[in-house]
């Protein structure tokens, strides 16, 4: 099983939770030879791959599977998903099999002005309008959000204070106008099965945040936030792991604000509340019997930074 974007929390955390599986054998795979999921394996575990954007990633990576001897393929970085999505069809023919959602719930979700498209109606959506030359800044109470349409980790996304500001800004119908949020931000991170049926929906509070990743925080019983996030998954059409986030409005109401359709940074805490997604969801994957529902506890975490330390000659050899 190989897992790509071992830079990132997401793969650690889908890592961490397979590695205790001994019938699982887990590859790790970066673009970055100095990527630090890489050395939570054995040196022969390691592999360099080339970065979601190269125009061979997909044909790339399909490659080095059939040399290793992959049969499952875990994305983690949102970049990948939609070259693997388009060839799925040849991975599966080399008998490799993508633990990923369709095509077009990729296309729903991680495009957030669509996303907010498809669930209005559904779930309270704020107001969200593309950043092009019909926007009328005049129309919107202030502050307001400016975000890319695409994207994670909060990259640039900025608030706006005003209508002159807006104005004064240059337009690109890449980037969305949303309505601001004060409130809470909360994570629901949802498993569903192939069907799109979820069995679990976990709430977390993003207590601490940085470079968009929960640092604290707690999971909680929320009956609003768990259909919410359920909701959102089924509308989509999501399946295995996702991650939902929301944000309360000034009336307290949740609102939608993104969804990422893979692992979260932050599965750690939903797996330590009794919810190990990575493990569901490759049963899933596999056909096994998987429950209909599974709950979860309360409980909290705080994140600290660790170290690995290996020769330079570990990646030194990586990098060859």
């Amino acid at each position: 099983m190989l897992v790509p974007g071992v830079g990132g929390p997401a793969a650690v955390s889908v890592i961490k939770s397979l590695s205790l599986d001994p019938s699982v054998q887990l590859l790790a795979a970066d673009m970055d030879p100095w990527a630090a999921g890489l050395y939570l394996l054995p040196p022969d575990a390691r592999t360099l791959i080339p970065a979601g954007l190269d125009p061979d990633f997909a044909s790339a990576v399909l490659a080095r599977c059939v040399a290793l001897g992959v049969h499952v393929l875990i994305p983690t970085v949102d970049a990948e998903m939609r070259p693997l999505a388009r060839a799925r069809a040849e991975y599966a023919a080399a008998g490799i099999e993508l633990m990923l959602a369709p095509e077009r719930a990729l296309d729903l979700t991680l495009d957030k002005l669509a996303l907010a498209r498809c669930c209005e109606g559904q779930v309270r959506v704020p107001r969200t309008e593309r950043f092009d030359d019909t926007l009328d800044p005049a129309s919107w109470d202030y502050p307001v959000i400016l975000k890319p349409r695409s994207g994670s980790g909060s990259r640039d996304i900025s608030v706006v204070a005003s209508a002159r500001e807006l104005a004064s800004l240059e337009r690109s119908a890449e980037f969305i106008v949303q309505e601001y949020l004060p409130g809470e931000e909360y994570s629901i991170d949802v498993l569903s099965d192939t069907s799109s049926h979820v069995i679990a929906a976990v709430p977390r509070l993003r207590a601490r945040v940085d470079s968009g990743v929960s640092v604290a925080g707690r999971t909680v019983h929320d009956p609003e936030l768990e259909h919410f996030g359920a909701t959102v998954a089924s509308v989509t059409g999501l399946t295995y792991i996702s991650n939902v986030q929301a944000r309360r409005d000034a009336a307290g109401r949740a609102s939608l604000l993104e969804v990422n359709p893979r692992a979260p940074g932050a599965l750690p805490l939903t797996m330590a509340s009794g919810v190990n997604m990575p493990r569901l969801a490759l049963d899933a994957l596999r056909g096994l019997p998987i429950p209909d529902h599974v709950d979860f506890c309360e409980v909290a975490m705080v994140r600290f930074l660790d170290e690995r330390f290996m020769d330079l000659s570990e990646v030194q050899k990586v990098a060859a």
